[in-house]
């Protein structure tokens, strides 16, 4: 591998971590995520020039706010109305917090991540955006994560900037009445991001870790700042005990390990801790529990068994009853399936998997072939079986999933 391509490869890393931080910094000058995204567009051009022969900064999210705030003071001279902005530009503090400290209400990408969230858009748009500037997924990749095309997400990021600047959104935390309204979006989008970092839609590793990470510090902020929001705990909960899993979900050669064959001793404990104990704050809230917290009381069914022979699978299974019935979606139905088929034996499973196979949304989803290939093979139908691991493997769009489900594939032949 070439010395550039290897400081490529760097650089589009370091990018996917300050890309967010960068945005969120600039739009809080600039007032517009599209001119925002555009300037950090122009710094990571211009690392990509620099760095491979200069190294990278100490500090990159530093330079490349520097190399931004320039390109910004250029394109504003250029403006009819230059100075008027180029004295709100120059005399306003302009260095994000690039560290991993939580600035709670202060934080340039909690402030970001409301007005991407703001009612003017529709929620399609909402999630979109928000995925695109604050978990800097690609087009494709949110494409998976909505199960629908790349040029439907493409043109809903374009419009819903348009939208924003037209609409003059101002770049702030909201107040308290605005804040309850735009949180469902905001929880689904932390939703959407920490899931793209836990099982990587796309590339060649199974996860994408600083999504996690920046979708489960955000959800932090987001509880201290709604203390009272049971389903923000719960979503925190959901996000804690999921990531516990992180060690054990890599094997010796990068593959992945399935969840019941983790070793289980690898789980992160303190972030369980934290996850039962968000779980619990949200389950002591009055009214039924909400989609997020059925969710994390899942995990934490799985969390709380030493081994795998000892998950509750009747208690998932009943879960997921409740969570299909609140929030239904094929995408529910199918991981019900897996749970009735763990709980009540893979006949039952396999029943309820053949119903989703005419779903439309699920057409391309490789998890639904996958899921049934598993049930085939509990069966002993192992050629059926085969066919449908290498089904789901043609449709994975992750490296990774390819070769776990080709290696099932073949096991199924012999």
């Amino acid at each position: 591998m070439s010395t550039a391509r290897t400081s490529g490869d760097v650089i589009e890393a370091v990018w996917g971590i300050e890309s967010p931080r960068l945005i969120a910094g600039l739009a809080r000058v600039v007032r517009d995520v599209g001119v925002a995204e555009e300037l950090a567009q122009d710094a990571f051009v211009s690392a990509l020039e620099q760095w491979p022969g200069e190294g990278i900064p100490n500090k990159p999210g530093a330079w490349l706010m520097s190399v931004a705030k320039r390109r910004a003071i250029d394109r504003f001279r250029r403006e009819e109305t230059a100075e008027r902005k180029l004295g709100e530009f120059t005399s306003t503090a302009f260095e994000p917090d690039f560290s991993e400290r939580i600035d709670g209400i202060d934080d340039d990408l909690l402030r970001l991540m409301f007005v991407a969230c703001h009612p003017v858009l529709s929620l399609e748009a909402r999630l979109a955006l928000t995925l695109r500037l604050l978990g800097g997924l690609s087009t494709s990749e949110i494409a998976r994560a909505f199960l629908i095309s790349e040029p439907t997400v493409a043109q809903r990021i374009v419009r819903a900037k348009r939208t924003l600047s037209e609409a003059r959104v101002p770049f702030e935390v909201p107040d308290a009445a605005a804040r309850a309204e735009r949180l469902a979006s905001v929880l689904e989008v932390l939703y959407l991001i920490f899931n793209e970092g836990y099982s990587a839609t796309s590339g060649n590793d199974v996860l994408r870790p600083e999504l996690c990470q920046e979708a489960t510090r955000l959800g932090r902020v987001v509880a201290e700042m709604l203390p009272h929001e049971c389903e923000v705990h719960g979503l925190v909960a959901l996000m804690e005990i999921q990531a516990s899993r992180t060690r054990a979900r890599i094997g010796p050669a990068g593959e992945h390990v399935l969840l019941l064959d983790q070793d289980r001793s690898r789980w992160d404990q303190p972030r369980i801790r934290r996850g039962l104990a968000a779980l619990q704050r949200a389950e002591e809230c009055e009214g039924p529990l909400g989609k997020y917290t059925l969710q994390a009381a899942i995990a934490a069914c799985h969390a709380r068994a030493r081994v795998a022979d000892d998950t509750d699978w009747e208690r998932i299974a009943a879960l997921y009853d409740a969570l299909a019935q609140l929030a239904p979606s094929p995408v529910v139905e199918l991981n019900r399936a897996v749970a009735i088929g763990l709980a009540f034996g893979p006949a039952a499973g396999l029943e309820l998997v053949d119903g989703l196979l005419n779903e439309p949304s699920l057409k391309r989803y490789h998890l639904l072939p996958s899921v049934r290939g598993d049930l085939l093979e509990k069966l002993q139908r192992f050629s059926e079986a085969s066919a449908e691991f290498e089904r789901a493997a043609e449709l994975a769009g992750n490296a990774r999933d390819r070769d776990l489900l080709k290696l099932r594939a073949a096991r199924c032949r012999f």
